[in-house]
């Protein structure tokens, strides 16, 4: 073995563990960039739509659990530039049907005139906002079932798998 080859390795080794600290206390949510930025309109809107998707009953919404962030966290990290800008320009479209059918706001809508709206748009000819609407029912549902709300409260998510009983009779 070379020792300045040694020697050089655990330095480098040394240097990186105690730069490790203050590197990793700097991570925080604020303080990585998101690549799709929502205006507060936008993510009230999407909010609305989820809320739509999976309403409030005796258990909580979509919106109330905050499937939301979810559907906004996947969509900047999970998917492509273009895929992002049709995302935006669904949310744009939809709020323009809303307006276009019931002169207002997807957000100002009744829960009927919403889930209306909503059920246009898979029969629409624009291909890219049935794209759209497919991507965020998706994430929706995909987020509320693995919600820990969901997973502890409604399916009784149990960790380990089945159960072991060691003083069971066994009946021949």
């Amino acid at each position: 073995m070379n020792r300045r080859t040694i020697i050089q390795n655990l330095t480098f080794g040394v240097g990186g563990l105690l730069a490790l600290p203050s590197w990793a206390n700097a991570w925080n949510p604020t303080t990585f960039p998101r690549a799709i930025s929502l205006n507060i309109a936008e993510e009230n809107l999407l909010a609305e739509i989820v809320d739509t998707i999976i309403p409030k009953t005796d258990t909580n919404g979509a919106k109330e659990i905050g499937v939301q962030k979810f559907v906004q966290r996947m969509i900047a990290d999970c998917f492509d530039k273009p895929d992002q800008e049709n995302f935006k320009a669904g949310l744009e479209k939809t709020d323009e049907l809303a307006t276009k059918k019931f002169s207002k706001k997807f957000v100002s809508c009744s829960q009927s005139e919403r889930l209306q709206i909503l059920k246009d748009i898979p029969n629409s000819e624009d291909a890219k906002l049935k794209s759209y609407f497919g991507i965020v029912k998706r994430l929706t549902i995909q987020g509320y079932m693995n919600s820990e709300y969901v997973m502890t409260n409604i399916t009784k998510f149990e960790f380990a798998p089945a159960r072991f009983h060691g003083c069971v009779e066994v009946k021949s």
